[in-house]
């Protein structure tokens, strides 16, 4: 008996026993399994910090100009700076041909060894801050489109020939938008809105021979005097806030329908059209002009001295620099007003389909970008890659041991003569904004881009309080 308690009590020892290595062996495998999570997890934290630092390393390359080098020397792309934020893009790779050149507008990036250009917006154009000193390496290539109301110092030799790339209405820039308001010359040929001549007539019982939309009132080319003296003696439909004495119908009245059907089809009723430029300045050509052409309407046309250049034939607009005074011109469409052979022959080129002007007929093929087209680049993109194509021409040159070609505007690649004012007997003796702002205007910007030049020249930077003591001081 005592010999099965004493088995008995040995075996419940080694259960005992037995258990208790289960239990610690049992508990080692979750330590160790823990031990092993918490090492994957380390790990695994390890590698995600490991890949955010290269994320911000790619971040600062593509942001920082300080490490800039390191990012470009792989494909030795060159920077053009955007100073003016036309693009409002903070780094683009764009591909020009076979070139490629790094867009942004990242001001910073004024300290890169790989910065070749900035480019320049001139309406944005500010004095304030440039990017200076210059470097022999950096050219200065400007885009300006607009009228010279926007800026006028641009306009003036010392100013425009800081700059090496020109993209302006002129044609001798070295980018010329002289077209940039025709989107292409099966757009001019076009009968889509054109009115039949027959219909007019008709419709010339409620409607004037000339039609005159502006809103934009006493600009610089002093349109408004002259249309105003014209109405003395022909009739004349005025829709816009200048010179108003007809209205749109409502749906039509915001601007933002100046480019729709239906205001096309307003102006394509009338047989002319008022085509007055807000600025006098050689090829600056707006809508004025190639929209009456588009829509089957005789242009009646006062702007750029040179614009039977751009013509689509000898005889397709009427232009007021042909008439001595308003009266005259007057006269004379109220001619063509009664002779509907006499009229047609100013729409002749249209209703034939044929333009004999090879010069507009050349550039409109040989331009390098489009108007309203998805299938070319707009003038913004053209203007990029042309200082890119130049740039990457020196590094090719200076790769071959060669000194780089150096490019420079012109003073006929930006320029318009001083605004001169109508005078006419019969009009009122009150001074216009032409006297009061314009005229003014442009002769303080003489001052400013000479004070403007010399302190670029300067290669320092400079205040506003500078440039402007400067000014006044000439």
């Amino acid at each position: 008996m005592n010999a099965i308690r004493k088995k008995r009590f040995w075996a419940s020892c080694f259960c005992v026993m037995a258990l208790f290595f289960l239990l610690v062996t049992l508990q080692v495998v979750v330590e160790l399994g823990k031990s092993e999570r918490m090492e994957t997890k380390s790990s695994a934290s390890q590698k995600g910090a490991f890949k955010e630092e290269e994320h911000q390393k790619v971040v600062s390359l593509s942001e920082s100009p300080s490490t800039i080098k390191t990012a470009m020397d792989k494909d030795n792309h060159p920077v053009l700076v955007w100073w003016s934020p036309l693009t409002g893009e903070t780094g683009r790779l764009g591909q020009c041909g076979q070139d490629a050149c790094f867009f942004t507008i990242n001001r910073t990036y004024q300290y890169s060894p790989m910065t070749k250009a900035f480019l320049f917006y001139g309406t944005d154009f500010n004095i304030d801050a440039l990017p200076l000193p210059r470097k022999d390496h950096h050219d200065w290539a400007l885009f300006h489109e607009e009228s010279p109301k926007n800026n006028y110092k641009l306009f003036q030799r010392p100013a425009v020939t800081l700059f090496n790339y020109t993209a302006t209405f002129s044609r001798h820039s070295h980018l010329p938008l002289t077209t940039q308001y025709l989107e292409s010359i099966e757009a001019l040929k076009s009968q889509r809105y054109m009115t039949p001549l027959q219909e007019k007539n008709s419709l010339r019982k409620r409607l004037a021979p000339l039609v005159y939309v502006q809103s934009d009132c006493d600009p610089p080319s002093d349109r408004d005097s002259y249309v105003r003296e014209l109405m003395a003696h022909i009739e004349v439909d005025s829709y816009g806030a200048c010179l108003h004495n007809r209205d749109l119908p409502e749906h039509l009245k915001n601007p933002a329908f100046m480019d729709s059907d239906n205001f096309y089809k307003i102006l394509a009723q009338y047989k002319f059209v008022l085509a007055f430029e807000n600025a006098v300045c050689q090829d600056y050509i707006t809508e004025k002009l190639w929209r009456p052409l588009k829509l089957g309407v005789v242009p009646v046309y006062y702007g750029s001295p040179g614009v039977t250049d751009w013509l689509p034939s000898n005889k397709s607009a009427v232009l007021v620099a042909g008439f001595s005074h308003p009266k005259e011109l007057a006269q004379y469409i109220q001619a063509l007003d009664r002779d509907d052979k006499a009229y047609e022959a100013y729409l002749e080129w249209k209703l034939k389909g044929h333009i004999s002007n090879q010069r507009l007929l050349t550039t409109m093929r040989e331009r390098t970008w489009g108007v309203q087209d998805i299938m070319k680049d707009n003038y913004i993109d053209a203007f990029e890659c042309m200082v890119c194509s130049k740039v990457w021409e020196n590094i090719r040159r200076e790769a071959k041991g060669m000194l780089p070609r150096r490019w420079n505007a012109e003073a006929n690649h930006l320029s318009c003569p001083r605004p001169e004012v109508f005078v006419f007997s019969s009009s009122n003796t009150h001074r216009t904004a032409l006297q009061d702002i314009w005229i003014p205007s442009f002769e303080q910007s003489k001052r400013e881009a000479k004070a403007l030049r010399q302190l670029v020249e300067r290669n320092r930077n400079f205040t506003a309080q500078e440039f402007w003591t400067l000014v006044f001081r000439e």
